[in-house]
């Protein structure tokens, strides 16, 4: 078994779903189910005796210490994260307490776990962070993609809590030679996506005649990383990385926001036509949030190089396997859309005047 926090969020819940049905392995999940984490993500695993989800938090420790003694994982793969950008501008103090609190109350308790082991469990044993692309900072239009050496420059709440969390997990390994990996990801895109980010946003407002809000003049780039691709990177990841290193995971997509936006609009002109014309008629220029990094690209040649993993999907196969998703699953995204979720979306684009 593997214990894997933050299982019912958007990556989290890919990987449970992805582990499963690659491996047949069991899986203890563990999650706070905040407000983007979502049981109906595992809807098909609910009867399956290989997930055990436990609700709870990785700030507890008295839970954690229950859980590893009662299950014993092999490994712990850790999702569990305040992840979104924009609510860290809004709110950091939630950031602080997830990211960085919680990565120190999970390492603790697996530190204490891995110790009780035998010597060969313990020689086995992993602890996988997921972590993102935007601890590196920002990007000028010519410089060369992030490598695992670049150094640490975050620029948003977000970004220095995650930045704070990689730090404590490569001590933990330094210090007390907890076998750790790293994984820095770029934007991951795919289903299940919480329609708060940008891919998802798109699609859903423009399906409901609604603004598609871009901010700035739209040109910020990102490399863009299908879900699913993510998933398999850390099977491989855990499987078969040097306890210690860190691994950046990409999809080789560097693409600008604006240029993300339009496609979802040709493909939804496409799949699903709206009388009204060109979905592109909706987009609308809005004032940048604070802070926005102008470039994120990932040199993901390390893990291809030393561990054989490449992306199987370019971003037009990916972007309409997503948009397709979505189309497919309107009784989800509903259900999704809480009312505090839209009192979210309307906090967040309330202020923003048109640019």
């Amino acid at each position: 078994m593997i214990l894997v926090t933050g299982g019912a969020g958007f990556i989290g819940a890919n990987f449970v779903l992805d582990w499963v049905e690659a491996t047949g392995e069991p899986v203890l999940n563990l999650d706070a189910l905040t407000y983007a984490g979502n049981l109906e993500n595992l809807a098909s695993l609910k009867d399956d005796p290989r997930h055990v989800f436990v609700h709870g938090d990785i700030a507890d420790r008295a839970l954690l210490d229950r859980l590893l003694a009662d299950h014993r994982p092999r490994a712990v793969v850790n999702f569990a994260a305040e992840s979104h950008v924009d609510r860290s501008i809004h709110g950091p103090g939630a950031f602080i307490k997830t990211n960085v609190e919680g990565t120190f109350t999970l390492l603790e308790a697996v530190r204490a776990h891995w110790l009780a082991l035998d010597a060969a469990a313990r020689a086995s044993f992993r602890f996988l962070h997921v972590s993102t692309d935007e601890v590196y900072g920002s990007l000028g239009p010519g410089d060369p993609p992030f490598r695992e050496t670049h150094p640490y420059e975050p620029n948003s709440p977000y970004s220095a809590s995650k930045a704070a969390s990689d730090h404590l997990v490569r001590a933990w390994h330094h210090t007390y030679g907890l076998p750790v990996l790293t994984t820095n990801c770029s934007n991951n895109y795919g289903p299940y996506h919480f329609p708060e980010k940008l891919i998802p946003l798109m699609i859903v407002n423009a399906l409901a005649g609604k603004p598609l809000p871009v901010y700035g003049d739209g040109m910020q780039v990102r490399d863009w990383l299908y879900v699913k691709d993510h998933c398999s990177a850390i099977r491989t990841v855990l499987e078969r990385g040097q306890p210690g290193q860190t691994y950046n995971v990409g999809g080789w997509n560097e693409k600008p926001n604006i240029e993300i936006v339009r496609s979802i609009c040709a493909l939804l002109d496409e799949m699903r036509p709206d009388p009204a014309g060109p979905y592109a008629r909706l987009v609308k220029h809005v004032t940048d949030r604070p802070g926005h990094d102008r470039r994120y690209a990932i040199d993901a040649s390390r893990i291809e190089r030393e561990l054989g993993w490449r992306p199987a999907e370019t971003f037009e196969t990916g972007i309409r396997k997503t948009v397709r998703w979505y189309l497919d699953h309107p009784d989800w995204v509903a259900r999704v859309q809480s009312g505090a979720y839209r009192d979210w979306v309307d906090t967040n684009y309330a202020g923003r005047s048109t640019a």
